[in-house]
């Protein structure tokens, strides 16, 4: 599976994954599709913002070809129980 088809799918879960799951696929699109974390960090009081901020921070350094590959197999690995 292509990463392109797992960000589609993975849109079509008939279940919401948890908040460190959704986190995980956040962070490792945004690097895959964007590279390191380009912004400043949101204020301490956006805590949505701040964790989002978190999960993409996170994969600072990592290949955008092997963010791919990590989001693939995130959603490889949630699909049985969200799909």
């Amino acid at each position: 599976m292509d990463f392109n088809t797992a960000c589609e799918k993975a849109k079509t879960f008939t279940k919401r994954p948890t908040d460190a799951e959704f986190l995980e696929f956040y962070g490792l699109y945004k690097q895959a599709t964007i590279g390191d974390v380009n912004i400043s960090a949101p204020s301490a009081l956006d805590l949505k913002g701040k964790a989002k901020f978190e999960a993409w921070n996170k994969h600072k350094g990592m290949s955008k070809d092997a963010a791919k590959a990590a989001y693939v197999a995130t959603y490889e690995k949630l699909a049985p129980k969200y799909a």
